[in-house]
């Protein structure tokens, strides 16, 4: 029998500890000349084809003009090894340093857009503004993959996930349940 764990009250404001949609990236930026790269974990896949994701960015972040004013950017995968850079990213704004410079990461040169991917990334995922509708609303993008690009090893990388105050737990170890898995159920 499945064990049935004890719960208690958990506060309200405090849910995304358990549901953030998925691994923190980094993304980066680009208009005028300027680059830049935020930390972000806000975000969800939305559709297959196109592959649609959505992000949420705070107006009140740097990036969130030059990403408005461009409509694309690169989202980055970063794995474990890059927590610190990753905590570094975060607090600090691209309107007082070059964080590339700052964090000694490479700006990659992308296929599809004028933002630059991290080289140090695991991977990357070329994005356009697909749709803006919610952003004055609610600061929610929709952008469509337009490239993708992963390293081949390992398959499965360690990548952050936060879970607030400065915590995050690590996912990499991966179920193999593909004899269970119906596609067709995906209609």
């Amino acid at each position: 029998m499945t064990p049935r764990p004890a719960k208690a009250d958990f506060p309200v404001s405090q849910v995304r500890r358990y549901l953030e949609p998925g691994p923190i990236v980094l993304v980066s930026s680009r208009w005028r000349g300027q680059a830049n790269i935020m930390t972000m974990g806000w975000h969800t896949m939305m559709e297959f084809t196109p592959a649609l994701v959505g992000c949420v960015i705070s107006s009140a972040n740097h990036s969130f003009r030059m990403i408005r004013d461009s409509g694309e950017c690169v989202i980055n995968l970063p794995t474990a090894a890059l927590t610190d850079i990753v905590v570094g990213i975060g607090n600090t704004t691209g309107a007082e340093i070059d964080k590339f410079a700052h964090f000694g990461l490479t700006a990659g040169k992308a296929e599809a857009v004028g933002a630059p991917p991290i080289a140090e990334c695991h991977a990357h995922f070329e994005c356009r503004l697909y749709d803006d509708a919610l952003v004055e609303k609610y600061n929610f993008f929709i952008f469509e993959v337009v490239k993708a690009r992963a390293a081949r090893t390992p398959k499965h990388p360690e990548t952050l996930h936060y879970t607030g105050d400065g915590v995050f737990v690590v996912a990499g170890k991966a179920i193999d349940r593909r004899k269970l898995f119906r596609p067709d159920m995906l209609k």
